[in-house]
């Protein structure tokens, strides 16, 4: 008996030796790929559609103050770049899900400015009918599923999205948003760990806008760079410049083929910046004046894009302000529509609730 004792832990031991250790780290992880060369189409749809995302949130800051809109409020405005340039690499199907920093996906997503600004102001004619608000609204039509006010809830249900996507093989990718701060919530590592398992076809956008509400992620994380979050469950990740609406299209476009493709997640980093507070009730006093003038004289998406386009000579400074002046036109429009649709019907109360 000792002796045959003796020979199964000599065995153990040599196959502990000879055992092939797993690997650390992803089979392949794929080399950040370069800017996109943009046509002059692909630079003024770029200008547009960014145009449209920070005029429409200035309105949306303007109606907050006057008191149109309540409770909680994120604007996007800096961060114009990351939703562009990533929606420019999905083709029909690609579904998106973010948290409460929603707008600018939403109109990203060809939702109706008057729909969403409408659900803002807690109107009938807003997307959650009114009973949303900023942080809840979505549209199954245009592929968009919400806005979420839990931090870090909709890692998950992006997850469970691409989930449906393997299983229904319909080559579609879904894109799941969150930010530095929502990268250190526990069901965010769950979802990494479901999605490399099933090999899922989600792209994991961290928007890294360097402060977790108030905090620096210098503060609040152990590791800073977010594209390393994956490795141990094999996800391979790549930082991406968010403020170059052409590095990010390259990036979406490299990060959408390798999840279609059968080979699972990937994480994007996006290093952006926003220049207003957390919420319309931060202050932002944690940060300098300086530091936000200089993000956006240096790194602004917009001027970017401008600088080149006249550069290239592809449009005039007065083609240039004809195309504000459409998209100041359809966010008057949308703003109008919301302060004077009606309110949602007492009777809406009751609607769209499980009992």
């Amino acid at each position: 008996m000792a002796t045959a004792a003796r020979k199964a832990s000599a065995k153990a031991k040599s196959d502990t030796k000879t055992r092939a250790k797993p690997e650390s780290k992803p089979a392949s992880t794929p080399a950040a790929p370069k800017p996109s060369e943009f046509s002059k189409e692909e630079e003024l749809r770029a200008y547009r559609d960014m145009l449209l995302i920070r005029r429409f949130e200035e309105k949306a800051g303007q109606l907050y103050g006057m008191g149109f809109i309540g409770g909680f409020c994120h604007l996007y405005i800096g961060q114009e770049a990351v939703v562009t340039g990533l929606k420019m690499a999905l083709i029909d199907g690609d579904e998106m899900i973010t948290a409460y920093r929603d707008h600018g996906h939403m109109l990203a997503m060809d939702m109706e400015p008057r729909g969403v600004m409408a659900e803002l102001t807690g109107r009938a004619g807003g997307y959650s009918k009114g009973k949303g608000g900023s942080m809840h609204m979505f549209s199954k039509e245009k592929k968009f599923y919400g806005g979420h006010g839990i931090v870090g809830a909709q890692v998950s249900l992006g997850t469970g999205l691409a989930f449906a996507n393997r299983y229904r093989e319909n080559n579609n990718v879904s894109l799941t948003f969150f930010g530095d701060g929502a990268s250190n919530q526990g069901q965010v590592y769950e979802s990494f760990n479901m999605a490399s398992l099933w090999k899922l076809p989600v792209v994991y956008v961290i928007e890294n806008n360097r402060y977790a509400m108030g905090t620096s992620v210098s503060r609040s994380s152990a590791e800073t760079d977010f594209s390393h979050r994956g490795l141990s469950f094999r996800i391979p990740g790549i930082q991406v410049d968010g403020m170059d609406v052409r590095a990010v299209k390259s990036a979406g476009e490299m990060a959408t083929e390798w999840a279609r493709s059968g080979k699972g997640p990937i994480i994007l980093e996006m290093l952006t910046y926003r220049y207003r507070g957390h919420s319309m009730s931060d202050p932002a006093k944690y940060r300098s004046k300086d530091e936000v003038q200089k993000m956006r004289s240096e790194h602004d998406p917009i001027e970017q894009v401008k600088a080149r386009v006249l550069e290239k000579k592809w449009a005039t400074e007065e083609e240039l302000k004809n195309i504000d002046k459409e998209v100041r036109e359809i966010v008057a429009d949308a703003a109008d529509f919301a302060q004077s649709d009606p309110e949602p019907d007492a009777s809406e109360l009751w609607t769209d609730v499980y009992l």
